[in-house]
């Protein structure tokens, strides 16, 4: 074997490892180990690739793919590139982690913001209607007002994370930590 052929197995081994690693910590992320290997694929690639080269390359189907590369573009992971004269999409992997990081959990948490702060209104409301109601039986009265206090407190974890859900956004973030950083 020619010392280049060496060279390239290395080099390939090396980026197999690192593409191992991206696939089984993609279920974070909540997508299968096999669209993580897609996405490890498409982060060592130099540049932009058609579902086509993506089957070949993975040795999947086109539908396959298609529905992996949509659920990476819907995690911010993966992005639809345009090239002046290639007629079929083509995609390509979002390389800066942070990115992908932010966007993905930012979601998460106005997603949790959103549903959570709904239903606490929604229980404010029936609670007050308890509360208000002078027919209703004392220990029920009593467990209302223990649940409504509970969850007013509980709103202030909400707006919190509504903070730290604009901090991350803006990637603020990232110039606190590094102020931190620098002090230590």
């Amino acid at each position: 074997m020619s010392d280049v052929q060496a060279y390239h197995d290395l080099l390939k081994e090396a980026e197999d490892v690192v593409v191992s690693a991206l696939a089984d910590t993609m279920d974070l992320y909540g997508v299968t180990p096999s669209v993580g290997r897609l996405y490890g694929m498409l982060y060592f690639m130099d540049e932009p690739v058609t579902l086509d080269q993506m089957s070949e390359e993975l040795g999947m189907s086109k539908p396959t793919m298609s529905t992996s590369i949509r659920s990476l573009q819907n995690i911010d992971m993966v992005h639809k590139v345009w090239k002046k004269g290639v007629r079929k999409d083509l995609y390509e992997a979002e390389k800066d982690f942070s990115k992908s990081f932010f966007s993905f959990f930012c979601k998460k948490w106005q997603r949790e913001i959103s549903v959570n702060l709904e239903a606490i209104e929604e229980a404010e409301n029936k609670l007050q209607i308890l509360l208000n109601n002078e027919d209703v039986p004392e220990e029920i009265a009593v467990k209302a007002k223990r649940n409504l206090a509970q969850i007013i407190e509980s709103k202030h974890y909400y707006h919190f994370l509504k903070k730290v859900v604009k901090v991350f956004d803006d990637r603020r973030i990232i110039d606190i930590l590094n102020e931190e950083l620098a002090k230590d």
